[in-house]
């Protein structure tokens, strides 16, 4: 699975219809309102990079509200949950 994260930028009177309207669409998994140099933050999951121009361009883009994206793609997942069932395989065997 390929995972994005994509900053956008939103109309300020019009966030919480356009987060609404983002968290909508297919393929988006999350999408969080936020203080800093962008307005929104979405995730997004899809199964080939061809999906994303379907979604980020020809979908979030178009919302009203929406006024830019930045897209990241993530190569790699590190989390606290990811490190703690890696040391705990085998653990329950002793």
């Amino acid at each position: 699975m390929i995972k994005a994260i994509v900053l956008i930028q939103a109309n300020a009177d019009s966030i919480p219809e356009t987060a609404q309207a983002i968290a909508d669409v297919e393929c988006v998994n999350e999408v969080y309102s936020c203080a800093g140099d962008v307005d929104l933050i979405a995730i997004i999951t899809v199964s080939e990079h061809e999906q994303l121009a379907n979604v980020i361009p020809g979908k979030i883009s178009k919302i009203p509200g929406v006024v830019a994206t930045d897209t990241h793609i993530a190569f790699r997942s590190y989390s606290s949950q990811d490190t703690e069932a890696a040391f705990s395989i085998g653990a329950d065997s002793a």
